[in-house]
């Protein structure tokens, strides 16, 4: 239905303002800032609220009802209602104290920490928590603190799961979630118990402990003191390769230094300071001395080098932050390997709530980083030498470290000259300086043509940097900025950061990705808040001629969209005063913009106007405005006419980028002068919008022209008209209005109805009267017209149907009267009588579907305005300064006016008395006669035919348009009898009434509130009468049931709608406001916490206090027996015979559940009789679908006592065989499935003192009362009933369900379903039935597979909870499903050396002595702690007793069930079924997980018993060689392993006995197909596992190793083997150490091994005994050692032990013999049998495994000593794989970051492999690895490393084979890019002076002519690097070079004859010179490059160059090159990279 959007309705004429509400006084007089917060949402609305005092009564209530819940433990429905009726008054904006808000943390924290609390409840508290601890400057930790224990004992028992647990909850994210949010009020003297919790658990072999540990650190670490653990989080982050790991890390790091830039905040005095109350049992204060960190000078912050961090540190991040933006160079490969790594974290770890996005936490940490702290390099703009900006501005300037440079270029050869000690930085500010080196390199990547997955993560991060930057400045421009004034930003960082962020913003504002567009459109709107000078110029140059001239369609709407990006500098005065002259000339050009052939560009350009046009007025600024009369056409100017100032030149002397300085005075009288065309633009958009409106489609019957696209246009144009129409002067309102009527009137067209109703409504908006005045008579005399002459004659009510052309006359009239409705309804009142008139002959008159049902919308539309309470306008202005003399005169100085809330004053559309008269009276005398018409229609005897048909929809159309007409008029009353009444028969079942949540009634702006009222009565009655005949309609129209009833049902439905449900904000929706507040919030923002905002916004604002309000009232609606009624009526329409009315009716009926209370519970029953055998199929299939609604499904099925009936009824439904009743049927199954929870009290057994404390403190601060404690007591008397009602409830569920799923006739899918559901409702709190258990047990061996996988799981559940209630200490451990294993011991640490954890290790190599392990615990599965820290105990395994059982007897109450398993499972029957099934030939080649958990399940049960009756079963499988078989038998086995951990001793020693003879078989398999499924055996059997349990096979796989031999003849025996040994050790892991010495000595000794494969498995045991010997080397292995040295150790220490030394021996052994095996090579194609190129292989695949892992830091000490051989091994070529493995090695090496110690070894080793070696191949192959290296680590390495890095590329420049020069070049053009300038310069002199002074002798011939050809060659390469490496700048020197340089040697020779070199002895080698090649194709880079900026780009040569440049360019200078302003084409960072590796 298409209705007035009531969210746009604004008026322009107020009339005079009504009296203002009175404010209570208690808000009126509030001091404090919530309370002059809360008055001025009480101003801004048009009635009074209520008072403080009322609304704190109500709080107190709502938070008695809350306690009382959790004290009688009732949380769901309890406290779940009541915590809702707090989210709904917090919407009102009253404050809470202080004191209230800190109980209510307190409680939610304690509640949601309470072990075996629901999921629902955990999240409607974590919500809870979220809101009341958001705010920083409400709470603070001097307020509150609180408790980190209880998150953490969840959290860490929660997140990983054991083998047989696979119920995934959202437990984790939670804990994870509310701890994240509630860190701050942790107190910092929880840190040393904190990190001697987390690090202890920290183990670098598990990727997934490093992570749980650092979450853990990163969570709940208090961020305000980090300066004891921070540089220990440094360096384990730097001995971590780990994507995962670097996103929380920098997510950390950015939340630090936004905090710490106030130097109070770590003040360590704060922690004595600050109370410590809130720890929790069992916690320690451990104070660890902290004397390194003391200062006896005033404490001054954590400041450092950089920000808060050390130069080191720094360089590290930035390194993280170059990998992070994952550009891709030519070769994919050097990207980061973290992600490879990550692989081998498990799923568990995605539990966790995921870290905010690494992009915008590296651009916090820059921009937090940035202050004035060292020396200032020249600004961009001084006549500095070294740097010049282009004319615009667009250039990114670099650092210049001046003087810390190169040497003297000049000299040869290059000498490392004295360098000056100073450095300096950009705006003398480190982090700025950094990141204009980061922006630089990436420049290139922002280019359109050069995009991909990056470029959205480049433009994020600009984006977040200004974002960031800009909050940051105007939070040190508050008066209670905390930053030091020395440390604030400074007008020079941020001029220096726009001209650095500059250049790469207007490339890549041209990009294709929207969503780089939009980043690029925030960073420019930020920017040009920062410095608009800098940023608005560059783009109205780019703009004026891409909006002029025809250029791609692409390019032009990306030109809008930057103008609409910095429009702020064009219409805020206050952002940028001259901006405002170019916004008349931008709008000209925008005109050609509104087309409806391109869209987006329409799109783009009416939003750039709307955004323009709410900050200004459009009028002239003469003295005094002339009216310009109706419709004057006046002749536009055309657009070059007008003054584009400041667009083309600007004078000499000022700086480029900006404009010559005009006073204000004379800005505005520029703009005076444009001013005058305003009459004329608009003029002309209307003419646009016009044209558009004529050219639109027919419209379809649904009344829009065209598709979505065409619908939106219409609404975006009109949205803009609007907003131009609402800001018109007086004269030009007029003229507008004339246009618009002139042309209403004049033209008829049937595809622009719907368009002219809202061109009408535009004009209506802003003048209601002048706009009604002028149309109602002309729509009025031309609607009668067309009536009277057969209009709308022709009965129709389809509404399919389309319009005829005959009445598109009247359609016309009917959309113009409507839009002119669309006002203040007290204007309609003078016409009300022609109004009701004119109703009246539209209801007698119409008769089609188009013709009713708009006079309908006319008649809503009416009601709406009269009736609604609205805002009145949305200026920019206040109406009193609007209509003031000064802004008349002066409106331009007011243009984009912001506003403080207390200063805007809003006018308001209130009902008076005449209006609702006239509302009244419309009801009394049209739609009472018309209703008394319906009721009349349904009489007995009134033939039904289509005539009959056809009244009943068109009348019913008009009383269902008037009643959705006056949501707000009368306020709806509950009387007591009818609240009891609902609440009896309410969807909250027992509970008692008192906790169910009811509302107290406020105002809202209703028209008549008082139920005496006689009117109220009226209008109340008339309603009632509507929904009686609704009621009575629909019984009629079922029973008469006729296909063409249709339309009347749709009709009737749609009547329904309203009547139920169109009350209070139903139009003015809260949750619709709330989006729009938000969206225009975010439009609006120019920065982060902005104070003052656009009236526009505030007019929003009010709206939505007003929804707010107004949803409180619709949260409690009136359900009396008329209303039941008719919810019975939609149930029924909801499985009626047409699909169209059921789908209607059901999403009614979901719309009512969430509307009224009851509706679930009433329409249950009529829904479940529809499923009952005889039903129609439709009707069944209705009722099917209407359940599978989430809000019955879930209610239903989540409800236990309404479960059973309801799993009854859905199992039922088999009766009905049809294919597509079973699919509703199966897809409602899935739905209940999901919703199926596991049933568990636990939690209401559990006492939390906590919870009682905090409670008892949160009651006593409400107005509490003894008779509330009879209440708390009612509520736990109706808790403990309503507890075992649901207990019983399930039992009978659980009883029904196996009789169904027991019974033969249930169909197989059903029978699935009914396992599913019993596995579900296994529970840990109660005693298991035997028949529940033994029918799960017997389906593990169903034919069906589906069955047997929940069967499987079900069992696995049944062994766990046995277990559990066995070895559960309480509810608690219940709870969170923690065992007591009598076995466990923990033993406390006493020695905390290395040698201690080395001696534990190694006891793992020594079999188990069994009667000492009996008596001392000696076993230990799992190793804990002792990797980097010890805990404070390890926990030990005692070895079971010979005989007696460990766990038997079971649980008392679990006997029985035990009882069922044992008689089933000591059946050899049970086993051969089972291995029937598991020996079914399947896809998998591995052992299944469940079936091995499922015998293992039954083995830990019921210890041997059953193994007697298995054994020969197994024996049998073993025999068989099938591999189905040979699984099966694995599986079995690992089962029967894995169960008999714990069997008494005798029982295991006898299994050993037994299985041992068997092992030989295993090992004598002759199939590879078995090789993986014994593999994964021994995996499986590993697992978690001390070795010494498994004795027998750790010496059987160690015997087998050991005895192998490597080069015998079958290779697969061998692979076997090593197969085998690898599932061992990988599963081992850091407990294989002790054989780690043995096993490499084994490996080494057969090195020269002839199988490939065998050293594939040989580069994997180097890798993995690599990892696990890692070792952190703190003096001791307590975490307080360990932080404290972390600090105090200097940074070239090795703590984290991360340097690779264990290889170290080996290493140095291979590099000696690499040089002898490579003398004894093979040669051809044998060659790859060699020894050397086999052991290269092996080293090439374990080096490679090694930098993907996550130790890759520690594969450089293996790298650096093997680099020359890495690099001869590129140039092997007769052995592809080799070279192809080294290189790829080589270049992922790149993506590890370099430990800082190794980055200049490496270096020297690469420049060693370019000056020494003789192969030019290998100087072409390591060149481009220079460039990837310096792209990836550029951070790293030191200035004078990059002088050295220079001059030997430059070396290369004169190489004698030209590929290598010419790879020098491209090389030396990246690497300049990051280069200080002065090297630059020095350069540029030495390559011009070294062309100079090459002379070429005449004689060709000669040796000498070749010398200097090439001397000659290389200065020209040298040169075209220079030029290269600045793509988009022009920099003063260039353009000499290019014109007087370069062009002279455009024609040099190419040489003509060949020139021959010998190279080497053995070849010679051909090659042409090409210098005028290497001229052009630097010409054509340049040309390429420039195109774009050309137009400012020439500014910088003169005359002469330019000819000369065209020479150069085109080869003549005939004609003078102008580039194509549409190209666009990069420049690759390093140009074309030759490297391509793939992975």
């Amino acid at each position: 239905m298409d209705i007035p959007d009531l969210a746009n309705l604004t008026i322009r004429d107020t009339g005079p303002p009504p009296p203002s509400p009175a404010i209570p006084y208690d808000i009126m007089d509030g001091t404090d800032r919530y309370m002059v917060k809360l008055r001025n949402y009480a101003k801004s609305i048009p009635y009074s609220v209520e008072s403080d005092s009322r609304m704190q009564q109500m709080l107190d209530f709502i938070l008695l009802r809350i306690t009382q819940s959790i004290e009688a433990k009732d949380y769901d429905p309890g406290f779940i209602q009541w915590d809702s009726m707090l989210t709904y008054w917090c919407m009102l904006k009253y404050p809470i104290p202080k004191e209230k808000r800190i109980a209510i943390i307190k409680t939610y924290l304690h509640v949601s920490t309470t072990p075996g609390m629901p999921n629902h409840i955990v999240a409607a508290c974590a919500d809870g928590l979220q809101v009341m601890s958001r705010s920083k400057k409400k709470l603070s930790i001097e307020d509150v603190r609180l408790p980190w224990m209880p998150m953490y004992k969840i959290l860490s028992k929660d997140l990983f799961l054991t083998r047989r647990q696979f119920e995934i909850s959202q437990t984790s994210w939670y804990m994870g979630y509310i701890a994240e949010n509630v860190r701050r009020f942790f107190h910092p003297a929880a840190i040393d118990e904190m990190l001697s919790t987390f690090l202890p658990m920290m183990n670098g072999t598990s990727l997934n402990s490093i992570l749980a540990s650092q979450y853990y650190m990163l969570t709940f670490l208090p961020l305000s003191h980090p300066q004891s653990y921070l540089p220990m989080l440094f360096r384990v982050w730097e001995s971590v390769n780990s994507y995962m790991f670097d996103d929380r890390m920098l997510q950390f790091l950015s939340r630090l230094a936004e905090m710490h830039v106030d130097p109070s905040v770590s003040n360590p005095q704060r922690i004595e300071d600050i109370p410590d109350d809130a720890k929790s049992e069992g916690e320690g204060r451990p104070k660890w001395p902290k004397d390194d960190l003391e200062t006896k000078w005033r404490w001054s912050g954590l400041f450092s080098d950089i920000g808060i961090f050390s130069g080191l540190e720094w360089n590290f991040i930035m390194a993280k932050c170059m990998a992070s933006m994952e550009i891709p160079l030519a070769d994919s490969g050097s990207l980061t390997t973290g992600p490879n790594a990550d692989g081998q974290a498990t799923f568990e770890m995605n539990r966790l709530p995921k870290p905010s996005w690494r992009i915008a936490s590296l651009a916090r940490i820059i921009v937090y980083s940035m202050a004035p702290d060292g020396m200032p390099s020249p600004a961009s703009t001084a006549p500095t030498p070294l740097f010049t900006p282009m004319a615009s501005g667009a250039s990114t300037p670099l650092p210049h470290h001046l003087n810390g440079g190169l040497g003297d270029y000049l000299s040869s050869p290059l000498g490392k000259g004295g360098r000056l000690k100073t450095k300096t930085y950009l705006a003398g500010c480190k982090a700025l300086d950094s990141l204009a080196k980061l922006i630089a390199s990436t420049e290139s990547f922002f280019h359109p043509t050069n995009s991909g997955s990056w470029t959205s993560d480049l433009s994020a991060f600009i984006k977040y940097i200004v974002y960031d930057f800009n909050k940051r400045w105007y939070e040190e421009q508050q008066p209670d900025c905390k930053t030091p004034t020395h440390r604030r930003l400074t007008r020079e960082i941020k001029r220096e950061l726009v001209k650095s962020l500059r250049t790469v913003t207007l490339l890549a504002m041209f990009s294709q990705d929207s969503g780089t567009v939009a980043n690029i459109q925030s960073c420019m709107k930020s920017m040009s808040i920062m410095e608009p000078d800098l940023i608005l110029h560059p783009i109205l140059e780019r703009a004026v001629p891409a909006l002029e001239a025809l250029v791609e369609t692409h390019r032009t709407t990306a030109v809008i969209k930057a103008l609409g990006a910095v429009a702020p500098a064009m219409v805020c005065r206050h952002v940028y005063y001259p901006g405002a002259k170019h916004l008349i000339p931008i709008l000209d050009l925008l005109l050609p913009g509104i087309d409806l052939n391109d869209p987006p560009k329409t799109f783009c350009t009416t939003s750039f106007i709307s955004e323009v046009a709410q900050y200004i007025k459009f009028g002239e600024l003469a003295d005094f405005e002339v009216p310009l009369g109706d419709g004057v056409d006046r002749v536009p100017r055309s657009s070059k006419e007008l003054p584009v100032l400041g667009i083309e030149q600007f004078p000499e002397g000022v700086e480029p980028g900006s404009e010559e300085q005009l006073s204000n005075g004379e800005e505005d009288a520029i703009l005076r002068d444009t001013s005058g065309t305003f009459a004329d633009w608009v003029a002309s958009f209307l003419r646009r919008v016009i044209l558009l409106f004529e050219n639109l489609p027919e419209e379809g019957p649904n009344g829009s022209a065209g598709g979505a696209t065409e619908v939106q246009l219409v609404d975006a144009v009109s949205g803009t008209f609007s907003q131009i129409c609402v800001h018109l002067s007086e004269p030009l309102y007029d003229m507008v209005l004339g246009l618009v009527f002139d042309y209403a009137t004049q033209n008829v067209r049937s595809n622009a109805v719907r368009a002219i109703h809202q061109l009408v409504e535009c004009v209506a908006n802003a003048n209601p009267a002048k706009t009604l005045d002028r149309f109602l008579p002309f729509c009025e005399r031309s609607i009668r017209t067309e009536l009277d002459h057969g209009a709308s004659s022709l009965r129709i009510t389809s509404s399919g149907s389309t319009p005829i052309p005959s009445d598109a006359t009247l359609h016309w009239n009917l959309a113009i009267l409507r839009g002119a409705m669309y006002n203040d309804g007290r204007v309609t009142l003078k016409y009300s009588d022609r109004l009701i008139a004119l109703f009246k002959l539209l209801n007698d008159k119409t008769f089609s579907k188009r013709g009713y049902a708009s006079s309908g919308k006319l008649l809503s539309s009416t009601l709406l305005t009269l009736s609604h309470t609205y805002p009145l306008e949305n200026k920019f202005v206040n109406p009193d300064e609007w209509s003031s003399e000064d802004f008349k005169a002066n409106h331009h100085k007011y243009w984009g006016k912001l506003y403080h809330p207390e200063d805007v004053k809003l006018s308001w559309h209130v009902p008076n008395e005449a209006e609702i008269d006239f509302v009244l009276r419309i009801f009394r005398e049209v739609i009472e006669p018309i209703l008394d018409k319906l009721h009349g229609l349904l009489e007995p005897g009134v033939t039904r035919d289509s005539v009959w048909r056809n009244d009943f929809c068109r009348h019913l159309s008009f009383v269902r348009n008037a009643f959705s007409g006056i949501p707000t008029v009368a306020k709806e009353v509950i009387t007591p009898e009818e609240l009891r009444a609902s609440m009896e028969s309410s969807d909250i079942l027992f509970e008692i009434p008192e906790m169910i949540a009811t509302i107290e009634p406020l105002n809202s702006g209703f028209a008549l509130s008082d139920p005496a009222d006689p009117r109220h009565q009226y209008i109340t009655s008339l309603r009632r009468h509507f929904g009686e005949f609704l009621h009575k309609a629909s019984v009629s129209l079922q029973q008469q049931g006729e296909e063409n009833t249709v339309d009347a049902v749709h009709g009737l439905l749609r009547s329904i709608r309203t009547y139920m449900l169109e009350y209070g904000d139903s139009r003015d929706s809260y949750y619709l406001q709330a989006d729009r507040y938000q969206s225009e919030l975010n439009i609006a923002r120019h920065y982060a916490g902005q104070k003052v905002w656009p009236r526009a916004l505030y007019v929003r604002r009010a709206r939505l206090y007003h929804a707010a309000r107004l949803r409180w009232n619709s949260i409690e609606r009136r359900r009396g027996p008329l209303e039941d009624l008719l919810i019975d009526d939609v149930t029924e329409w909801s499985m009626w015979n047409y699909a169209t009315v059921r789908e209607t009716s059901q999403a009614l009926l979901e719309s009512l559940c969430s509307t009224f209370d009851g509706v679930r519970r009433r329409c249950l029953p009529a829904l479940y009789k529809a499923l009952e055998p005889g039903t129609e199929d439709d009707r069944m299939k209705g009722a099917l679908w209407t359940l599978n609604l989430s809000v019955f499904a879930k209610y239903a099925i989540g409800e236990p006592t309404l479960a059973k009936d309801f799993l009854k009824r859905l199992f039922n439904c088999q009766h009905n065989e049809k294919a597509s009743i079973q699919d509703c049927v199966a897809s409602l199954a899935e739905t209940c499935l999901n919703n199926l929870a596991e049933p568990c009290h636990v939690v209401y057994d559990i006492e939390n003192s906590e919870v009682d404390v905090t409670v008892h403190e949160l009651r006593k601060l409400t107005l509490s009362r003894v008779q509330d404690d009879d209440i708390t007591g009612k509520c736990k008397d109706q808790r403990v009933a309503r507890l075992s009602e649901t207990d019983r409830a399930l039992a009978e569920t659980t009883e029904s369900l196996l009789e169904i799923a027991n019974d033969d006739k249930t169909h197989w899918r059903y029978a699935i379903v009914a396992t599913r559901c019993l596995r579900s409702l296994l529970r840990r709190d109660v005693p298991m039935k035997p028949a529940h258990v033994s029918y799960l047990l017997e389906k593990t061996h169903d034919s069906n597979a589906s069955m047997r996988y929940y069967s499987q799981r079900a069992v696995m559940k049944i062994s766990r909870f046995i277990k559990l209630r066995t070895l559960a200490d309480g509810p608690v451990d219940m709870a969170v499903e923690r065992n007591h294993n009598p076995l466990r011991k923990k033993l406390p640490v006493q020695d905390h050396t290395r040698e201690f954890s080395e001696r534990l290790l190694s006891e793992y190599r020594k079999p188990l002595d069994l009667e000492r392990a009996q008596r001392e615990p000696l076993i230990r599965d799992k190793v804990g702690s002792g990797w980097l820290v010890f805990d404070k105990s390890i926990d030990f395994f005692l070895a079971p007793d010979p005989t007696k059982s460990t766990y038997q007897p079971w649980d008392a109450d679990s006997e029985a069930a035990v009882s069922a398993i044992r008689a089933i499972a000591i059946d050899s029957a049970f086993w051969k079924k089972l291995s029937t099934h598991y020996s079914m030939e399947n896809s998998s080649d591995v052992i299944l997980q469940d079936n091995l958990c499922c015998v293992k399940s039954i083995f830990q049960l019921l210890d041997d018993e059953p193994l007697e009756v298995l054994k020969p079963i197994v024996e049998e499988l073993l025999a068989d060689k099938d591999k189905n078989k040979q699984r099966a038998a694995a599986e079995f086995l690992a089962g029967v392993i894995a169960g008999s951990k714990h069997w008494p001793m005798d029982s295991q020693v006898k299994l050993w006995k037994w299985f041992t003879p068997h092992m030989k078989t295993i090992f004598s398999q002759k199939s590879n197909e078995s090789l993986s499924v014994w593999s994964s055996f021994f995996e499986h059997v590993f697992y978690n596992k001390d070795p010494r349990r498994l004795q027998p096979i750790v010496d059987k796989i160690m015997e087998a190793f050991n005895e192998v031999d490597f080069n015998g003849e079958s290779t697969f025996e061998i692979i076997q083997v090593l197969c085998f040994f690898r599932a061992f050790y990988e599963q081992l892991g850091v407990k294989f150490s002790p054989w780690v010495d043995d096993v490499l000595k084994r490996c080494w000794a057969e090195l020269k091994c002839e199988h490939e494969d065998v050293l594939a498995y040989f580069s994997e045991i180097l890798a993995f005994c690599g990892k696990i010997t890692w070792r952190p080397n703190p003096s001791l292995l307590t975490p307080e050692t360990f932080v404290h040295e972390c600090r105090t150790l200097p940074k070239v220490e090795d703590i984290m032990g991360i340097r690779g030394l264990f290889h170290e021996a080996r290493v140095q052994e291979l590099v000696k013999q690499f040089p002898i095996w490579r003398k004894e090579r093979l040669p051809g194609v044998r060659a790859f049998q060699s020894t050397y190129d086999r052991i290269g292989m092996l080293v090439c695949k374990w080096l490679f495994q090694l930098i993907h892992d996550t130790n890759a830091i520690s594969a450089f000490d293996s790298i650096l000593p093997l680099m020359p051989e890495l690099i001869r091994f590129t140039e092997v070529n007769d052995n592809d794989e080799l070279a192809y493995r080294a290189k790829l090695l080589m270049v992922r090496m790149c993506g590890v970051i370099v430990p800082r110690q190794f980055v200049d070894p490496l270096l020297d080793e690469i420049f060693s492999a370019i000056t020494t070696f003789p192969s030019w191949k290998v100087r072409l192959k390591i060149l481009p690895l220079v460039q990837v290296f310096y792209f990836r680590q550029s951070f790293l390495i030191g200035e004078a490393k990059l002088v050295e890095l220079i001059e030997v590329v430059c070396r290369c420049l004169d190489d004698e084979v030209v590929e290598v020069r010419e790879m020098a070049a491209t090389t030396l053009s990246g690497i300049l890019r990051l280069s200080p300038r002065r090297s630059i310069i020095a350069l540029k002199d030495r390559f011009v002076r070294l062309i100079k002074n090459v002379k070429l002798p005449q004689d060709r011939k000669s040796p000498a002519y070749n010398i200097a050809l090439r001397q000659l060659h290389a200065a020209i390469l040298g040169v075209c690097a220079l030029i290269d490496s600045y793509p988009y700048t022009i920099e003063r020197w260039m353009p000499e070079l290019l014109t007087s340089v370069l062009a002279e040697h455009t024609y040099d020779p190419a040489s003509p004859d060949r020139i021959s070199w010998s190279i080497g002895c053995s070849y010679q080698w051909n090659v042409q010179i090409p210098i005028s090649t290497t001229v052009r194709k630097c010409a054509s880079t340049f040309r390429k490059t420039h195109q774009d900026t050309w137009h400012e780009d020439s500014k910088k040569f003169s005359e002469e160059q330019l000819a000369a440049l065209s020479t150069l360019l085109s080869g003549s200078s005939y004609c003078e090159w102008r580039p194509r302003a549409s190209s666009l084409l990069p420049v690759p960072p390093f140009g074309p990279l030759t490297i391509v590796a793939d992975a």
